[in-house]
């Protein structure tokens, strides 16, 4: 394919100690996109998503084969993964048994054994936004993407009011407005988009902002049930959500009516810490 030189190799290609460096997506040649969700296979965030795609590039669609919405970076390891290819609108798609980060992987085997351009993940369905990231399959997926050195975005409808119905196609329009500056951007190592389109109309969207991720922390509970046949069985969920609205990060940008948009590094050391905590245990 044409980009095939000009993309970070994945990792199995990489000379121990380096990392991944996707490189700049020229969107005018032939790109090669893979398109996944955790919504599973049939959620219409995914079909919006795909639709965008093919209007760039070479589009395979693989994504679960049902919602796996908080499932984080899973992999499955000690089952077998099912995986059924059929045509879908156009491109090939695969539906798969597993997890959004299985899902890639997959991708990688069977739908672009030579590499692929770009991951995009979504549009989910709900924000993630702040610490949201660290349970989202969404994410995910676009993690798994920079894992293996692809540049990869994910995208998400940030319904924070709750119960309203999910602008899909103003999320796909934002994307398709801005898809070229999203793919040629300055890329960084280790380093995913995550963008998050507020559920407005597009006349009421601001514009976007570039900024860093913001505290959105759930207060769970794990409330006790019993079902009809009397047997005891818990169900976990989150009550209250306590957010932040510090200013320059997501959680307010979105708030505001704008489109967050924010680098996410999977190098999750405190490096500003490191030193401190030397010092530390010199002293023991």
């Amino acid at each position: 394919m044409a980009l095939a030189s000009e993309v970070g190799a994945r990792s199995a290609d990489l000379q121990p100690g380096s990392r991944p460096r996707p490189k700049a997506v020229r969107a005018a040649l032939t790109v090669r996109i893979l398109v996944t969700n955790d919504d599973g296979i049939r959620a219409p965030g995914l079909r919006a998503l795909a639709d965008v795609a093919k209007e760039f590039g070479e589009v395979k669609v693989v994504a679960p084969d049902r919602e796996r919405s908080c499932c984080a970076h899973a992999l499955t390891m000690r089952d077998p993964l099912r995986v059924s290819a059929f045509e879908w609108d156009g491109c090939e798609a695969f539906e798969v048994n597993g997890f959004p980060a299985d899902c890639v992987n997959v991708a990688l085997t069977l739908g672009f054994p030579d590499g692929c351009d770009l991951v995009l993940s979504g549009i989910n369905n709900g924000p993630n936004l702040g610490f949201d990231v660290t349970y989202s399959g969404t994410v995910a997926g676009a993690m798994e993407g920079t894992v293996n050195g692809i540049r990869s975005i994910a995208i998400s409808v940030a319904n924070l009011a709750g119960g309203e119905t999910l602008r899909y196609d103003v999320a796909a329009e934002w994307l398709r407005e801005n898809f070229e500056m999203l793919v040629s951007s300055p890329a960084a190592p280790l380093t995913f988009l995550n963008v998050n389109v507020p559920n407005l109309p597009t006349v009421e969207l601001r514009g976007h902002r570039v900024v860093g991720m913001g505290q959105r922390v759930y207060k769970d509970r794990v409330e006790r049930r019993e079902d009809p046949w009397g047997r005891t069985y818990y169900w976990q969920g989150g009550v209250a959500v306590l957010t932040d609205h510090e200013p320059h990060t997501d959680v307010a940008t979105v708030s505001e009516g704008f489109v967050s948009i924010t680098p996410v590094t999977l190098d999750w050391t405190n490096h500003a810490h490191v030193e401190a905590l030397k010092d530390s245990f010199k002293k023991i």
